[in-house]
């Protein structure tokens, strides 16, 4: 690694972790609950609704409600995850489709004015992982180094197998972040860091996700190029996959 590089390894507080994780699963049951009387209130309303006017407030409503469920779905994912469903896939083929789903998602959102991708896999990679957790560990580095906050123009996906890791690089050369950001990046809640980049769980989910794989997560700020790259180290397989 250049010695010019400043590395930062992510490991939050475990008590304070702890508390938030403790807060983040009691708040979700509680606005669970009331969120879902509203939707179902509001889906009632809507079958006898022939005001045109009326049903646009009422969609609007339903709207807002799905969203806060889905931000609820990711605080959820964060205070308990699901227990690893793991099987064995070969990590370039797996990426590939991150890649394309997600470069996909942020030109719908931002237009032609994205970050170009540029991917490298050294060879046939094979990881025992739960491939839906891997995927979404990826796409929140991916949705995040994408935003058009990060002033980024490229991101290099690099994968390389490291004795029994495999290494995978997201590297962009965007504006970068503050030490401040840096140390907050995958804390919820954290409300200093750049608007745009890191906000809600979704960060924080990939943290947590990892974790459960014995995976980590470092982030490098890069002062040649004031870019940024997140390094995930991912335990191999123990073993090929079958033929079967």
């Amino acid at each position: 690694m250049n010695s010019k590089q400043e590395t930062i390894s992510i490991h939050p507080d475990d008590a304070r972790m702890a508390s938030l994780v403790e807060f983040c699963a009691a708040a979700g049951h509680e606005i669970n609950n009331p969120l879902a009387v509203i939707l179902g209130r509001v889906h009632l309303m809507l079958k006898d609704e022939t005001d045109p006017a009326r049903r646009q407030s009422l969609e609007t409503i339903a709207g807002q409600a799905l969203r806060v469920r889905d931000m609820i779905g990711d605080v959820m994912v964060f205070a308990d995850p699901p227990s690893p469903q793991p099987s064995q896939f070969v990590v370039h083929d797996e990426i590939s489709k991150i890649i394309e789903s997600q470069f996909a998602i942020a030109r719908r959102q931002f237009g032609e004015e994205i970050p170009q991708i540029k991917f490298d896999c050294s060879e046939e990679i094979i990881l025992e992982a739960d491939r839906d957790q891997f995927s979404t560990v990826i796409s929140e580095l991916l949705r995040n180094t994408l935003h058009p906050s990060t002033a980024a123009t490229s991101v290099q996906i690099e994968i390389l197998e490291a004795e029994d890791q495999c290494e995978i690089h997201v590297t962009d050369d965007g504006r970068g972040l503050t030490p401040e950001e840096m140390q907050h990046l995958f804390d919820p809640f954290y409300s200093g860091r750049q608007a745009g980049r890191g906000l809600g769980f979704g960060l924080s989910k990939a943290y947590r996700l990892a974790e459960l794989h014995q995976a980590t997560i470092e982030v490098i700020q890069i002062p040649e190029t004031h870019g940024l790259q997140f390094l995930v180290n991912w335990p191999l397989a123990v073993s090929e996959p079958s033929q079967s």
